[in-house]
């Protein structure tokens, strides 16, 4: 029995609709930025609990404006919070679709794989006298388990 997770197919207009759609997302969100893994590493995180500290220094400061030296960047810091917390319910719905759409690829690929498995057993079974042996063996090629490496053997 073929298994089916998804049957799913686009025609050339919804491709399309599809493609514009994030071309305009993508020039909506053009001030979005990539870091690097170094700068991943070593910036701060803002987590649950710092984003209540965060959220209520920010209070404090505004509440007491004689306290704030200039070159605290207030002002920016509360932007950044506005903006984080306009980006963050996006981003939700960006990632539930994201993850949606990869668990789609992989759906779409375990049937085509299953179907595939099915027509290679198929051809074990009659293709010698199908004249197709050499098929087979070709198909076979993906099982094929590479040599195993010898252990090292440590010398103290």
């Amino acid at each position: 029995m073929t298994q089916n997770l998804v049957s799913l197919s686009f025609d050339d207009a919804q491709l399309q609709a599809v493609d514009a759609a994030l071309s305009e997302l993508e020039s909506h969100l053009a001030g979005l930025i990539a870091l690097s893994p170094a700068q991943k590493r070593t910036m701060r995180r803002m987590g649950e609990k710092s984003e209540a500290f965060c959220r209520q220094a920010l209070r404090v400061l505004e509440q007491n404006p004689q306290m704030v030296p200039a070159n605290v960047g207030l002002a920016d810091a509360q932007a950044d919070l506005a903006t984080m917390d306009h980006l963050r319910p996006r981003l939700v719905r960006l990632s539930r679709l994201s993850e949606r759409a990869s668990d789609t690829d992989a759906a779409l690929g375990s049937d085509v794989m299953d179907v595939a498995l099915q027509a290679y057993s198929l051809l074990k079974v009659t293709g010698r006298t199908e004249g197709l042996t050499a098929l087979r063996k070709e198909l076979g090629i993906r099982f094929a388990k590479s040599p195993r490496k010898p252990k090292e053997v440590k010398t103290a």
